[in-house]
């Protein structure tokens, strides 16, 4: 993440420390927790602006990777989205926690993920939803010159797919959390929890952030018959001789066994 976005990267982490971004907090861990149940592998990557709030659960992956663009409590590696020092195809799963809504390039930093997965690897991103009540809190807000919130640069679920789609993921079902916030005090905000979980049972796309989970496709080479030929004709660069063809001998000329006369064409002795 670029460093002109720091300010409001600090702001939303101080908005997860609220009342009602821990109520999101803890929607955001029970829909990952189906996921990381089924994930499996050697590595599992979390980027984001929440270095010191993991999101890896009960997860069985045992390294764990907390990165972001700056130090912080729990971090272990400090990169940019879209830049990260891993190899490729060496990630089993990867968290990606709002790393698209505060990046100037969003289709670089999709690309940089898909590299670093394994075939098969499972991608994990969430973000805000602009077609909610939050988003247009945070359209409100970005309208004043002085809020940080005016670089922030949503992407929708329905974008989001078609980027996925073109880089080759395989998309899984989403989900879609924090419908209605948490709203006064015991019984009222009692009955608004419960709204939001039926809206949140039932799948509703009004939610305030969104969950996309896909999976990663590497589809075969086919190459024509002519070049896996000619690729066959070496092996680590060196040229690998073709066998040499022997030569048919050549017709035994007849022979005359002792005491043979030969004649020729006129029945004549020949001496």
């Amino acid at each position: 993440m670029s460093a002109q976005f720091n300010d409001i990267l600090a702001e939303l982490e101080t908005w997860y420390d609220s009342d009602r971004g821990q109520y999101l907090l803890q929607q955001i861990k029970q829909a990952l927790q189906p996921q990381l149940d089924n994930a499996f592998g050697y590595h599992i990557l979390q980027i984001g602006p929440l270095s010191g709030d993991p999101l890896f659960g009960a997860c069985r992956i045992n390294h764990r990777i907390m990165a972001c663009d700056s130090g912080g409590e729990g971090t272990n590696l400090i990169c940019q989205a879209g830049e990260i020092p891993l190899e490729s195809d060496s990630v089993d799963v990867v968290i990606a926690h709002h790393t698209l809504e505060f990046v100037d390039n969003p289709h670089q930093v999709l690309r940089e993920l898909h590299r670093i997965l394994t075939p098969q690897g499972q991608l994990l991103i969430l973000g805000f939803n602009p077609h909610s009540l939050r988003g247009l809190v945070t359209r409100i807000k970005g309208l004043s010159k002085r809020s940080f919130w005016q670089a922030h640069r949503p992407v929708s679920i329905s974008r989001l797919s078609d980027w996925l789609h073109l880089l080759g993921f395989e998309l899984r079902e989403g989900n879609h959390l924090y419908v209605v916030p948490p709203t006064g005090q015991a019984r009222f905000r009692a009955a608004t929890a419960s709204l939001d979980k039926w809206c949140v049972d039932h799948k509703l796309p009004l939610g305030g952030l969104y969950m996309q989970a896909a999976i990663k496709q590497v589809a075969a080479q086919n190459r024509p018959l002519s070049m896996l030929r000619r690729h066959g004709e070496k092996l680590i660069d060196l040229a690998v001789p073709k066998p040499v063809v022997a030569p048919s001998p050549a017709p035994n000329s007849p022979t005359r066994s002792p005491g043979a006369i030969s004649r020729n064409s006129n029945g004549e002795v020949l001496h």
